[in-house]
């Protein structure tokens, strides 16, 4: 099974989430706004977060999700963190559905000050996906 995680983050709290990720996937966690964010072997999952900004993603995500090859992802999973609201979560799902890429319905959301304890729930998040 091939896994990639993908992520914006702006304070940090994000990245750490996704290196959590990444570590049960044994795979990188790459920035999305990195030279090396784009898919280039399909992922079977593919782990993508980030935050909520002023009401809405960062463009960095936003832009990343529109370029995002449907035929290169098998399923999506979705997490986020944010100081006040899980909105980003279904802003980052719905972009990925209308790309027509499968979206798990669970996903991983912490407040930002959780993030520090947050490894072994990530940890076992992860792992439910990956096989």
């Amino acid at each position: 099974m091939s896994v990639a995680v993908r992520y914006y983050s702006r304070s940090g709290n994000t990245k750490k989430v996704a290196e959590y990720i990444a570590e049960a996937a044994g795979v990188s966690a790459v920035s999305v706004d990195s030279k090396d964010a784009a898919i280039s072997e399909k992922a079977d999952v593919l782990f993508i977060g980030g935050a909520l900004y002023a009401y809405g993603i960062d463009d960095n995500l936003k832009q990343y999700l529109k370029t995002l090859p449907a035929d290169m992802v098998g399923r999506a999973v979705v997490f986020s963190t944010s100081w006040l609201s899980k909105h980003a979560l279904d802003l980052i799902k719905n972009a990925l559905s209308e790309k027509g890429i499968p979206v798990e319905s669970d996903t991983l959301y912490f407040k930002s000050k959780a993030v520090d304890g947050g490894r072994d729930e990530a940890v076992k998040f992860a792992k439910k996906y990956i096989w």
